[in-house]
């Protein structure tokens, strides 16, 4: 990065931290936060300091919220005998975009990858056991990615459910690629995978 001054070149190499920028991004994006006005500079300091600083984790599904409880699991419309249980965070927002869906949402906080070390206790799966056994849902939705762990994910967790009296358990299938993540569907997409759910075998 040559001929940048030096607080530039830290700008941009924080900006190439961030997912899905490169060099030439993180150089563009760090060029329009110089010339923008210092009052919207700031907007947006403030911006990612307010939410580090108040956004966690919901006590119930672990989906992003301010305070113990997330929105979605506040709201007392909520249908309470579904759960979707999905990857991420993002995810949830993937699947609300879709308007198809009004239960509740189980975050799990990744997929299972023996090849990175992440394994059922570094997965949200003995919350969402117990969450299941104490507000007994008639159904669970496993809405995990459509990857090789997402499949080993959903599969792992129907082994974990399967005994439990009274309870379906779904699996997204219609509409979504085979190795696509969830946040990339469109609406209709994401409507017909919720739709075409079916029991797993």
């Amino acid at each position: 990065m040559a001929g940048f001054p030096e607080p530039v070149r830290r700008l941009i190499e924080e900006l190439e931290r961030l997912p899905g920028i490169g060099p030439k991004s993180a150089q563009r994006l760090a060029l329009h936060l110089l010339q923008a006005d210092a009052v919207k500079v700031e907007g947006l300091s403030r911006a990612l300091l307010d939410a580090k600083r108040d956004v966690g984790h919901c006590r119930e599904c672990f989906n992003w919220a301010v305070g113990e409880m997330c929105e979605i699991c506040a709201d007392p419309n909520v249908d309470r005998s579904i759960i979707c249980v999905v990857e991420q965070p993002i995810d949830v927002a993937a699947v609300e975009r879709a308007a198809e869906y009004r239960g509740l949402y189980h975050v799990l906080e990744g997929a299972l990858n023996p090849m990175l070390g992440i394994g059922p206790d570094n997965l949200r799966i003995a919350e969402l056991v117990e969450r299941v056994e104490r507000v007994k849902p008639r159904e669970v939705i496993l809405a995990t990615s459509p990857t090789v762990e997402g499949d080993a994910t959903a599969e792992y967790i129907r082994g974990e459910l399967r005994d439990v009296p009274g309870l379906t358990i779904s699996r997204i299938a219609l509409g979504l690629p085979v190795g696509a993540d969830l946040d990339y569907a469109d609406q209709v997409t994401m409507a017909r995978a919720m739709r075409g759910r079916r029991p797993m075998e």
